[in-house]
């Protein structure tokens, strides 16, 4: 009986440590003597990329602690009262250890699940990175006060070399780390800054695990991926409608059935790049309209008076249309706008021309494709 016992326990043993954890525990240890009772907060960004709160906990003796629930693994942030910075922990089920002092949130140490631990190894490499940078503009920045610009010349030179060590260090980890959600996270930024071609980022996305391509940030890479193919360039570019100002509704196709050429300007009134390309627009508006060329405005704003106060403003008058859903608008989403200003020429078939021209190229293109007609 004693031995049916101790088989028994076992059995149980293994069966516990074989299944999945049921929620989350993040233990949090400040050190430098936090005053008990500060508030530290959990937070998560939303479908816009706006900080969230999920949950709050109060510091006692230097500790505290979170607890919940997550159906997949996801970026929190932790924020501390009266401190500046914050520590990004990936919250998934599991025991998971958060360490700080009260002064360097921002150089939190993780452990405890398998993604913090990957996460971790991330950032001490990204905060080595960060360090370097750091200490090249200030000698940068010394030189220049000394007025050495042969140091001024080589230090540029050798910034120009980091940067590319940067993007390799992220792609060299997206490769060897497939499991790793934060990997998922590096493949979309650097398909939303364009830092590497689109062949290399499907590459990247097509080696993750099924478990880490089955996540929320994951499903979205696959849409834009797939969503890529018809807003490339020679692709007609695909139709869509939204709201004018006046509260009709317009279709791309209302535009370029009645041009040779039409620019699909995605802008926003709080986006200072794109209201500094708009006189530049304007520009080729003036002198190419009567000639075919037409534009469509796209706007990503979410309130419909900054929206018509820059149409007047900057006067821009085209036609022009908006959900106003900022990037959630489902034409951002139709042709992966993942940052603006962004735009696409199209021919009177709607075809995609060229894309993101800005300043003399857009005129000079424009001028080259009219100049045949």
């Amino acid at each position: 009986m004693k031995r049916f016992f101790v088989i028994l326990s076992g059995v149980l043993f293994l069966a516990s440590c074989g299944s999945e954890p049921k929620g989350y525990e993040i233990s949090g240890t400040i050190t430098g003597e936090p005053e008990n009772g500060t508030m530290v907060f959990l937070k998560t960004t939303d479908s816009i990329n706006q900080l969230v709160d999920i949950d709050t906990a109060t510091v006692e003796n230097g500790l505290f602690r979170f607890n919940g629930s997550q159906d997949e693994p996801k970026m929190y942030y932790l924020f501390m009262d009266k401190v500046r910075g914050n520590a990004p922990v990936i919250v998934e089920n599991g025991n998971i250890e958060v360490e700080f002092q009260k002064d360097s949130i921002g150089m939190a140490k993780l452990k405890g699940t398998e993604q913090n631990e990957i996460f971790m190894g991330f950032l001490e490499e990204s905060r080595n990175l960060s360090e370097r940078a750091r200490s090249m503009q200030d000698d940068m920045r010394m030189a220049a006060q000394e007025r050495d610009t042969a140091t001024v010349t080589a230090l540029r030179e050798e910034f120009m070399e980091f940067q590319d060590d940067a993007k390799n260090f992220n792609i060299k980890f997206v490769k060897e780390n497939p499991n790793a959600y934060i990997s998922v996270l590096i493949i979309g930024n650097l398909m939303a800054t364009k830092a590497a071609p689109a062949d290399e980022i499907k590459a990247m996305f097509e080696g993750l695990t099924p478990e880490i391509k089955a996540t929320e940030p994951a499903q979205k890479i696959a849409e834009q991926l797939e969503n890529s193919k018809s807003t490339e360039v020679g692709a007609v570019a695909p139709d869509f409608s939204a709201p004018t100002p006046t509260g009709d509704i317009l279709a791309l196709s209302d535009v370029t059935s009645n041009a040779k050429l039409t620019l699909v300007d995605f802008w926003a009134a709080w986006c200072r790049p794109c209201r500094a390309e708009n006189p530049n627009i304007v520009l080729v508006y003036n002198k190419y309209h009567e000639k075919g060329f037409d534009v469509l405005g796209v706007s990503l704003d979410n309130k419909e008076e900054h929206w018509k106060n820059a149409i007047e403003s900057d006067g821009l008058e085209w036609n022009h249309i908006s959900n106003l859903q900022r990037f959630q608008d489902p034409i951002a989403r139709l042709y992966n706008i993942n940052a603006i200003p962004a735009a696409f020429l199209l021919d009177e078939n709607g075809v995609i021309v060229a894309r993101d021209l800005r300043g003399p190229a857009l005129e000079q293109k424009v001028a080259e494709i009219l100049g045949k007609s």
